[in-house]
């Protein structure tokens, strides 16, 4: 596979990374939006739940910001289809704890959360996303 064609699967991967970290959160509110909250109770606890899993992602990015500057030691050598699987794989787990503020949103719609709440949750994951983002000087 070429440098190209792993750029390209890694751009797909990371826009269906931004639709399976988005979509739940549209659905929930869709669907149980406009209900009662089931335990109002729980909004600040779970926002604050969500506020924390942001520093889950300090050592997903710190081990991805490493496989990217070995990818990019890398490249043209023989090594570099082994550092680009490297860098999907650090790439992937990131995404999950990038995820995880919206995928928490999208739950706390049962309880009522304010739609404030939801959307800074929701643009906490997506810029979280966007540092997973390949850069351009790579490849």
């Amino acid at each position: 596979m070429t440098r190209k064609e792993v750029r390209r699967r890694l751009a797909m991967t990371w826009w269906r990374q931004v639709g399976f970290t988005l979509v739940p959160l549209f659905i929930m509110g869709y669907l149980f939006g406009d209900g009662e909250p089931v335990l109002p109770v729980l909004q600040m606890p779970i926002f604050i739940a969500a506020l924390v899993s942001l520093f889950l992602s300090l050592p997903m990015f710190s081990a991805y910001k490493r496989a990217l500057v070995a990818t990019e030691a890398s490249l043209g050598r023989a090594e570099e289809p082994g550092a680009w699987q490297e860098l999907t794989r650090r790439r992937n787990k990131g995404f999950l704890a990038a995820g995880l503020p919206a995928w928490i949103a999208a739950l706390a719609v049962l309880v009522g959360l304010n739609t404030v709440a939801l959307f800074l949750l929701a643009m906490s994951s997506l810029v979280l996303l966007y540092l997973y983002r390949i850069p351009r000087q790579l490849g």
